[in-house]
């Protein structure tokens, strides 16, 4: 059989193997259930109804299956999201909302395809390890307004999740210890009658389909004016969440995901949802985590049952979704929470271990997202911070030695070290003009010219030497520092 004939014959994991498709299918099942209440909170935080959140989250989730990069990985209507169009929503109405997340869709697109996934290189590992334990931190946040204010039988019931979800897979793994949790709690509180918080007291479950349409907003230049700062903003927080997101599933699941599907996937999924009347998305990292890490998920078909499984519960069995007790999905998400949350690196052996500059930028990444409930900052700031960090470190990294010939009449400078804005503004300094004999060598055999400044700064030594009538000869450049000094050279004199 050729190649083509053995790829178009393959069948996918979940029809092969029973077992992974009971996984894929009892995790899809789980995660619809856990998307209800977020996606209702989410779209009271937009301002929206709550079947327009719910409406996303289908649509995000049922979309990004088939079109994305990361198997596994959860997208539906966010937080993060919700926060950037909610003011437009405020101000403009439903209809603006609905064009700003077509619009984030096509801006989306437009990114993937010009390989903004590859910026994810540049995220340091101390600003995704506090990416991944502020997200913990936040996911825990968001339940403890359930657990406030409340009968005090929602507390048992709480502790009483947990214990099934910690205990249930020392018994057996077949079933997802979520759903056990979830259909327990239920039973007791229903045939009890024990009057907790439930899901309908979230909001109304829709009880059709959503159908497509265009946004109800006049086409013109002042309607494209309005939302494209809010439609800009949010497609940059959804793919940079959904790209953090992408990589820690990665890096759990030991696979490589395609970033740059995932960003165009992202894009298509937001149009698709903004023509069917929802609030766009992203990826979800509480939902992903309950998918890949609690429930086993590997594929894409989790993905998809996850928005059609939310679907068949809202408008099929919205009865009995809406009798399922709060407490039930916040011991769901606490678990969620402590299972995300890297222990190890605050573990006192580590941080005796870790360069403080790590430790400082985990820090202010994990503050920043606490602060503001915006991943898309934390990890901007956390990366601004890890540069400057790194740029600090390695300033001082480019060294000046000098040998004077034995019949003093010439001089050799050897520099060793990186030259690029930072290091090059000390480097002027490091020189004797006026003591230094006539004939002066800059030898840069263990050194590498990085940018402009460097070049302005070699200039400038030569200048200072050819002011004395002194003359300096720079020697020892590699090929791609000889090249960019050639090319600028005494073209840089207004810096000088």
């Amino acid at each position: 059989m050729s190649p083509v004939a053995h790829l178009r014959g393959r069948k996918p994991d979940w029809l092969s193997d029973p077992k992974v498709w009971r996984t894929e299918i009892l995790a899809g099942l789980v995660v619809g259930l856990a998307l209800i209440p977020e996606a209702i909170s989410f779209s009271i935080i937009a301002g929206v109804d709550p079947a327009i959140g719910l409406f996303a989250s289908f649509t995000m989730a049922v979309v990004i299956s088939i079109v994305g990069g990361r198997r596994a990985m959860i997208s539906a209507a966010t937080g993060a999201v919700a926060l950037v169009i909610a003011p437009l929503n405020r101000e403009h109405g439903f209809g603006y909302l609905v064009a700003a997340v077509i619009l984030a869709g096509v801006f989306q697109v437009i990114l993937g395809a010009l390989g903004v996934a590859k910026l994810m290189r540049f995220i340091p590992r101390s600003v995704m390890v506090g990416f991944v334990n502020s997200l913990a931190i936040l996911v825990f946040m968001a339940q403890v307004p359930e657990m406030r204010n409340v009968p005090w039988a929602v507390y048992p019931l709480i502790i009483g999740g947990l214990a099934l979800m910690v205990f249930f897979p020392k018994i057996t793994t077949v079933v997802p210890a979520p759903l056990v949790t979830i259909i327990i709690l239920t039973v007791i509180t229903v045939g009890a009658a024990i009057a907790v918080p439930t899901v309908g007291d979230k909001g109304a479950l829709p009880s059709s389909l959503p159908v497509p349409g265009l946004p109800d907003v006049p086409f013109t230049l002042d309607t494209l004016t309005t939302i494209a700062p809010y439609a800009f903003a949010m497609a940059l927080v959804g793919l940079m969440e959904s790209l953090m997101t992408a990589k820690l599933v990665d890096d759990i699941t030991d696979t490589h995901s395609n970033k740059t599907r995932e960003s165009i996937g992202q894009g298509i999924a937001n149009i698709v949802t903004g023509f069917f009347g929802g609030m766009g998305g992203c990826a979800m990292i509480g939902q992903t985590m309950i998918n890949v890490k609690v429930s086993g998920a590997r594929t894409r078909l989790s993905t998809f049952l996850a928005g059609a499984f939310l679907m068949v519960l809202c408008i099929v069995f919205g009865a009995v979704v809406s009798d399922i007790p709060m407490a039930a999905l916040v011991a769901v998400m606490v678990m969620v929470s402590f299972a995300t949350f890297d222990w190890h690196s605050i573990a006192p052996k580590t941080l005796k271990r870790m360069p403080a500059g790590e430790i400082t930028v985990m820090v202010i990444t994990v503050a920043c997202v606490v602060a503001t409930h915006n991943l898309a900052i934390g990890v901007v700031v956390g990366s601004l911070t890890a540069m400057v960090i790194f740029a600090k470190r390695v300033a001082h990294l480019a060294e000046v030695t000098a040998v004077i010939g034995p019949d003093r009449t010439a001089v050799v400078y050897r520099v060793t070290g990186e030259l690029f804005f930072a290091s090059s503004n000390d480097l002027v300094g490091q020189f004797d003009y006026t003591g230094d004999p006539d004939k002066v060598t800059i030898d840069l055999s263990a050194a590498h010219v990085w940018d402009a400044s460097s070049v302005a700064a070699l200039d400038a030594i030569e200048t200072k030497y050819a002011q004395r009538g002194k003359t300096v000869e720079i020697t020892g450049l590699n090929d791609p520092s000889a090249h960019l000094h050639d090319k600028l050279s005494g073209e840089l004199a207004a810096g000088h």
